[in-house]
């Protein structure tokens, strides 16, 4: 297993276990962090402390149970492609999500740089309604 796909693979562990500080040490200080445009949290964030602030606490403060549980790595070289499902329970409507998702993460020198998210947005914002 390549470095870089070592390094993806453990941040979705660390995720599933709420280990949000190793998931932030996976990322470059600069990573370029996209969201889905239409998505609850669309746009970009620049560096961990934004992908914090912008991503993981919204989630973290408005769903239950949220996860991003990956079924399949598809590597080459810095590139790594991630399918897998999220899933959870909007707090203010009690509403259930279930939504796949495909991630690009890159790579460089053993460092997420960059993130980009693919997923229907509108089966994401569904709970939210």
């Amino acid at each position: 297993m390549s470095k870089a796909l070592e390094v993806i693979r453990n941040i979705y562990v660390a995720f599933g276990k709420g280990d949000i500080p190793n998931v932030l040490g996976a990322l470059a200080s600069d990573i370029r962090w996209t969201e889905a445009e239409g998505g609850p949290y669309g746009g970009v964030s620049i560096g961990p402390q934004s992908v914090l602030d912008n991503v993981f606490m919204k989630l973290g403060s408005e769903w239950d149970d949220f996860s991003a549980v990956a079924n399949e790595f598809i590597a080459n070289d810095d590139v790594i492609v991630v399918l897998g499902d999220y899933s959870g329970s909007y707090k203010s409507t009690g509403k259930s999500l279930k939504a796949p998702f495909a991630h690009v993460w890159r790579m460089q020198n053993g460092k997420a740089i960059s993130f980009d998210q693919y997923t229907d947005t509108a089966m994401f914002l569904q709970p939210m309604k």
